[in-house]
């Protein structure tokens, strides 16, 4: 299991030789800055988990070096104040730390918090993770039904309502074809591709399946089969889907059923 690294950022050797010992006894692996400017190039190469800050860091404000480091990045970090910095400890947590030490701290305390604080961070990082697979999810479950020309395409149930509101009665093939133009609208696409993306078997220029299943479904969403305005043919390449695509909400589909 990889072991967290702690970022111990204190301008006091002996408060950072501290804090080393106990995160390391306690199986953490550890770096050191003495300075903002250290603290930052440490934060900027991604590789510690949570960062220690001492307020009073020499020359160097605490304060501004939290908002910094946030203004770059979402490690955790632990504010080390003194027991009067009440006003600090507010501030900094407005700016973005996570948690606040007081001094003079017990060790233990310290790992405690360390550890408090990147299981809450762990745990706020998988329900990020999992709203966003969850708006992944809903964006492409959204996508599975469209309008065009005023004809509904349920892609999940492979069905294409009418103007009227009924049933194509496209077949399978017809539909996968529909599919994929609808997936790629506004692209001219070869008869080659439009085989391969159908699933079909392997094209030869001498092949009408492409252009018949063309023809077929120009039969059923077109106007005017005779005068084609959704499936144009471009010369010397193959077809392209030229309607204009609504994504619509999914409850649409299912209220048609």
């Amino acid at each position: 299991m990889k072991r967290p690294t702690v970022l111990i950022v204190d301008d006091d050797p002996k408060i950072r030789g501290l804090l080393r010992n106990v995160l390391e006894t306690e199986g953490f692996k550890t770096l050191e800055a003495a300075t903002g400017k250290e603290a930052m190039a440490e934060v900027q190469k991604g590789t510690p988990a949570l960062v220690t800050l001492d307020i009073r860091l020499g020359p160097d404000n605490g304060l501004e070096i939290a908002r910094e480091i946030r203004s770059v990045s979402s490690v955790p970090v632990i504010m080390v104040t003194g027991q009067d910095d009440v006003i600090d400890r507010v501030v900094g947590l407005e700016i973005g730390a996570d948690d606040y030490i007081t001094k003079p701290f017990h060790v233990r305390e310290v790992v405690a918090r360390v550890r408090s604080v990147l299981r809450r961070s762990a745990q706020e990082g998988q329900a990020a993770a999992s709203r966003v697979v969850l708006a992944e999810e809903t964006a492409k479950a959204a996508k599975r039904c469209l309008r065009f020309d005023a004809m509904t395409a349920d892609l999940d149930r492979m069905e294409l309502r009418d103007r009227d509101g009924t049933d194509c009665g496209l077949t399978s093939g017809d539909f996968r074809l529909l599919t994929v133009f609808l997936e790629h609208p506004m692209r001219a696409l070869s008869r080659d591709q439009l085989m391969d993306l159908t699933g079909g078997t392997e094209w030869s220029p001498l092949d009408r399946t492409i252009d018949n299943q063309v023809a077929r479904l120009r039969k059923k969403i077109e106007r005017d089969p005779g005068e084609p305005r959704l499936i144009k043919t471009i010369r010397g390449v193959g077809y392209k889907f030229t309607a204009e695509i609504e994504v619509m909400d999914p409850a649409h589909c299912s209220s048609m059923v």
